[in-house]
């Protein structure tokens, strides 16, 4: 397997290779051994064995269904599938341009440097809706690109000059732009003064503990307080004051040293930064990416951005106070007494699970920056009894020198007070209708076999309960009296995937998954108006072996009160099922769709001959009625 085809996790094992610490069969033997136990707590009702109020997912079909469509199969068509009834059109592109003098998509060249600056970015993944002075402006996350697919005109799909590599790194970044639905459907509006491209290179204000600080300044930047760009960012969040937050996650695969055996620090390479990047060559045309040249520029990366959609002049803010990871994303929550709070996973195989309570209060109409930047910040623990604790990450109890130091090192810091590793902790979504919160754990095959990248071990036992986990489970907490910035919280699994078409141990899944709804890699997560969750895969597609019958991937319908589940659309070859949101009348979801055809299958959306190309697709119901 080349690198094209490895992912960023993959990657960066090659380049830091984990110690194999455990010998397998015992650490399955011992999983197995928790089988029985595990069982219980669903046949019991999860939160209702440990004194919360779930009702048992066995009871979903004594009760009535909140499901507004009726569930369909599992596929590998090269196509959007949906229920009958509904119907889906493409929004936007990947190389669509924003404004009328931009040149539109070719399939030949992919563009270049200066149009991809132009046009809407690659690889699309968390994304918001905002009503705007009667406009309607979609914010999406372009994470990342395919490199044999943007420099697919070239030989091996690699750069072959530095305009290749510059049309990379713009394709990278967010996009703002206008949209509007008319009699043919919906449409971006070319020119709107809203439409903008946030790219590597957009000045932004570093915010919080760390601005200023000796490890965020540069040789560009000596005061610490100006960051160029955000690349990779991945899921987001929204705050109730109109702002969108963007998460930036596998930054590291950015940098390199043009001296291959340079050794980066211990706190850099805890994060995955080495002396060679993934193949992007950002260095060759930036020296900032040239880790030996400029040790402090990673520092700079890692964080949750705010943006303002409503004025595009606005310079983005990096808000350190959240912490430094690879953020999936940022779900906000309105405390009861006003506070707000921030739940973050930090995507890479044994990371954690974060919370940001800020120490003001929220007042519509009121000041609002020194809310994400003025608070404390914590990491999970959980106990194989069904409780659990947030530890807060402060310089007493980590050892660490200063807040800044936290809020740089947040990995260390975790890692020092001794947090639970987690099986990936993808996005974090929080029920609208109780004091309840899901986060997605999607995979991890390193679960009782490697430590983490800190050499923290993975642990089999409590929400993390299988080794060599290829299927992913989502984890439920309620805070201790409804208090989201209480100390405590008790857990459960709502749902384990799995296979049971193949297995008849825990990797046949949990009771609520069946033969008729089995995915894979829980990823995205999000609820909707009416307190359904909906849930996007990111797994294997093959529809071979372990993950045979399960198709591509995929996204499914969840009622948290029964815990049944249901399959609502299936995406095309190849693809990431990402991001999600609606119209402001909720008639319309909005749904990404991520590298169809990475491995060279797919030539979704335009079919034939066609470039694939990432894409926001609306969906809505024949009949007018609202979708979620």
């Amino acid at each position: 397997m080349s690198n094209h085809d490895l992912s960023f996790d993959d990657y960066d094992e090659v380049v830091n290779p984990r110690p194999e610490e455990n010998d397998f069969d015992a650490v399955l033997a011992a999983a197995m051994s928790r089988r029985d136990v595990l069982k219980s707590i669903f046949v019991v009702g999860g939160m209702a064995a440990i004194g919360g109020t779930s009702v048992l997912p066995r009871m979903a079909s004594a009760l009535e269904s909140r499901f507004a469509f009726s569930p369909i199969d599992a596929n590998a068509l090269d196509d959007i599938t949906l229920p009958g009834g509904y119907l889906s059109e493409v929004v936007v592109r990947w190389g669509d341009p924003l404004w009328s003098g931009a040149a539109e998509f070719d399939h030949n060249t992919r563009g270049t440097g200066a149009s991809q600056e132009m046009a809407f970015g690659d690889n699309i993944d968390g994304m918001e809706v905002f009503p705007v002075g009667g406009r309607l402006l979609l914010v999406v996350n372009n994470e990342y690109t395919n490199r044999s697919i943007i420099w697919g005109n070239r030989e091996e799909g690699k750069a072959a000059e530095e305009d290749d590599v510059l049309k990379g790194k713009m394709a990278h970044g967010l996009t703002v732009v206008e949209i509007a639905e008319g009699e043919n459907g919906w449409t971006i509006v070319k020119d709107s003064p809203f439409n903008r491209r946030v790219t590597p290179d957009t000045e932004m204000a570093l915010t919080g503990p760390a601005a200023g600080d000796e490890l965020l300044k540069t040789a560009a930047d000596p005061q610490g307080t100006v960051a160029l760009g955000t690349w990779n960012n991945c899921g987001n969040g929204r705050t109730p004051w109109g702002t969108y937050l963007a998460c930036e996650e596998n930054f590291n695969g950015y940098f390199s040293a043009e001296d291959a055996d340079h050794q980066v620090s211990a706190e850099l390479s805890r994060y995955g930064v080495s002396a060679e990047d993934w193949g992007y060559g950002w260095a060759q045309i930036d020296e900032r990416f040239d880790v030996s040249r400029h040790p402090n520029e990673p520092n700079r990366a890692g964080y949750v951005i705010e943006l303002d959609p409503a004025n595009p002049d606005s310079v983005p803010r990096k808000l350190t106070a959240l912490g430094r990871f690879k953020h999936e994303n940022a779900e906000m929550v309105i405390n009861k007494d006003g506070r707000v709070v921030v739940y973050m996973g930090d995507d890479e195989r044994g990371e954690f699970l974060y919370r940001y309570v800020s120490n003001g209060v929220y007042a519509p109409g009121g000041e609002t920056d020194s809310l994400l930047e003025d608070g404390k910040l914590y990491v999970a623990k959980f106990y194989d009894n069904g409780s659990g604790i947030w530890l807060e990450l402060n310089p007493e109890t980590t050892g660490m020198a200063s807040m800044a130091e936290v809020s740089v090192h947040t990995r260390i810091a975790a890692s020092a007070v001794g947090a639970t590793t987690m099986d990936r902790p993808e996005w974090v979504a929080a029920n609208p209708n109780q004091a309840e919160v899901y986060v997605a754990l999607t995979n991890n095959k390193n679960r009782g076999i490697k430590p983490n990248a800190g050499g923290d071990e993975t642990v089999v036992g409590g929400p993390n309960p299988r080794a060599e986990n290829i299927y992913g489970q989502i984890v439920r907490w309620r805070p201790t009296g409804a208090d989201h910035a209480a100390q405590g919280f008790v857990w459960d699994l709502y749902a384990m995937a799995g296979n049971p078409n193949l297995h008849d141990d825990l990797y046949a899944g949990s009771e609520n998954i069946t033969a008729d709804n089995m995915f894979n890699s829980p990823d995205g997560l999000k609820f909707d108006s009416n307190g359904m969750l909906w849930i996007q895969t990111d797994g294997n597609y093959s529809n071979e072996d372990d993950f045979a019958g399960q198709g591509n991937n995929q996204m499914l319908a969840a009622d948290p009160v029964t815990g049944e589940i249901q399959r609502f659309m299936v995406g095309p070859k190849e693809c990431e099922v990402t991001g999600m949101t609606w119209s402001p009348d909720r008639r319309t979801m909005f749904v990404g769709i991520q590298h169809p055809g990475e491995r060279g299958d797919s030539h979704w959306p335009e079919g034939g001959d066609a470039v694939p190309r990432s894409a926001v697709i609306a969906i809505r119901r024949e009949d007018g009625a609202v979708v979620g």
